[in-house]
């Protein structure tokens, strides 16, 4: 595997991978800092920070920026998490060293106009408004809520509209100084890339960058209880949570054979039961969500109101039956879909991209394939039925979305009541 790695004397880390087949290339800049490093008071700061990079720097306006790749048929986004933030652009093989000057400008050189910061706070208002509309992300968001509590994790990336609307540009700049230096930073390439000329224009581009400090997070703790929102929808939607291991912890591939077995597809046992057996919903999955020192386990449906209770009961029954039978063929699965998605991503540039940021961000190097399918590979069903054991046995989060009218429509404010954990 022509993966290569290397670190510039500011501590950031520059890795390659040389897909010469492709006639593409995909850049990332990956900074180590999202909504888990924000205080209460930040609440979406790093998103907001993440729109700005795109809205003018000292070289190029707001158009000069996306200009800069559209011209040249490429593309340029980014995105934010609770632990990163990731610049990335995906254009012809010929064209990455252009890219790489705009994603380095983007985020060395961001200008935080106040203008420009005004029309950009009504696009994230909106943003969030988009998913306040949504009651699947407000049964998640809802969850996380009482999962997380105070912790930054239960609150949303987006933030809220009480904390966007005061955000500043000094905000901005604040964040950015504390928590983007170059030893949290990693540029990654996938594609037709030659690894020295990409070191060569790293260091040009990236090495004054300051070397900052390590992140300083504090460990979540997992609380269980339950809660309720009435909307004006039509149906009731459901959300199930339980603790579940990290992507640091050894049993990371154990869970994630858990979480395929129980709602990864239409094979899945809440497909199969809630869905093809019983007609109780069209949705229904697992979801899990992992942190470098804590995760989550999601089961999701939505149903008819008057059915809410049964399909929540169903949910939790078919999850402790993982404890104490696990099918040969449906471990097989799991293991076939792991293997799948990680070569998968092999033959995407932009996938690949992301994917060495997020093993380096894990481990601290690039894993080869084969390490992670010789892992996969030695899961055995009596793994995966003690880890559903320790999973199901604690206590864990229901949140609902319920049909009805919102009393507090008319001031945002949500109408979440809680009510006894079954």
């Amino acid at each position: 595997m022509s993966v290569r790695v290397s670190t510039l004397p500011n501590g950031l880390t520059v890795i390659s991978h040389d897909l010469e087949h492709l006639e593409t290339v995909a850049l990332g800049l990956w900074v180590w800092a999202g909504s888990r490093d924000e205080r209460k008071d930040e609440a979406g700061l790093a998103h907001f920070l993440e729109h700005m990079a795109f809205k003018g720097t000292k070289r190029r306006s707001a158009y000069e920026i996306v200009a800069a790749i559209e011209d040249r048929g490429g593309d340029l986004n980014a995105t934010t998490t609770a632990e990163y933030t990731g610049y990335t652009a995906h254009v012809l093989a010929d064209d990455w060293a252009v890219a790489l000057d705009v994603i380095a400008d983007i985020v060395c050189e961001p200008v935080f106009d106040p203008h420009e910061m005004e029309r950009e706070r009504g696009v994230i208002l909106q943003e969030i408004a988009a998913a306040n509309d949504d009651p699947e992300d407000v049964a998640f968001n809802q969850a996380d809520r009482l999962a997380f509590l105070d912790h930054p994790l239960g609150r949303p990336i987006l933030g809220t509209p009480e904390v966007v609307t005061r955000l500043t540009p000094e905000d901005l700049a604040a964040f950015r100084a504390r928590h983007y230096g170059a030893r949290r930073m990693v540029l990654t390439a996938a594609g037709r890339i030659d690894h020295e000329a990409l070191l060569d224009e790293a260091g040009r581009l990236l090495s004054s960058i300051p070397a900052g400090h390590a992140a300083r997070r504090e460990r979540p703790i997992f609380h269980p209880g339950e809660a309720a929102t009435s909307r004006p929808q039509d149906q009731a939607h459901i959300v199930l949570a339980w603790p579940f291991p990290g992507y640091r912890d050894d049993a990371i591939w154990t869970a994630i054979m858990l979480s395929s077995i129980l709602g990864g597809g239409m094979s899945s046992r809440l497909f199969q039961e809630l869905r093809e057996k019983r007609g109780l919903c069209y949705s229904t999955y697992s979801y899990r969500t992992s942190f470098a020192d804590a995760g989550a386990l999601y089961l999701y449906a939505a149903t008819a109101p008057q059915r809410a209770e049964e399909a929540s009961a169903l949910m939790l029954k078919v999850a402790r039956e993982l404890r104490e039978d696990i099918r040969p063929q449906e471990l097989a699965r799991a293991q076939a879909q792991a293997r799948a998605a990680l070569v998968m991503e092999l033959e995407s540039a932009s996938a690949r991209c992301g994917q060495l940021a997020r093993q380096f961000f894990a481990w601290k190097r690039v894993r080869p394939l084969r390490e992670f399918a010789d892992i996969i590979a030695a899961i055995t069903a009596k793994e995966v039925r003690a880890l559903a054991a320790e999973v199901f046995a604690a206590d864990h989060v229901r949140s609902l979305v319920l049909p009805g009218e919102d009393p507090h429509a008319a001031t945002g404010e949500e109408d979440t009541r809680p009510v006894t954990l079954h």
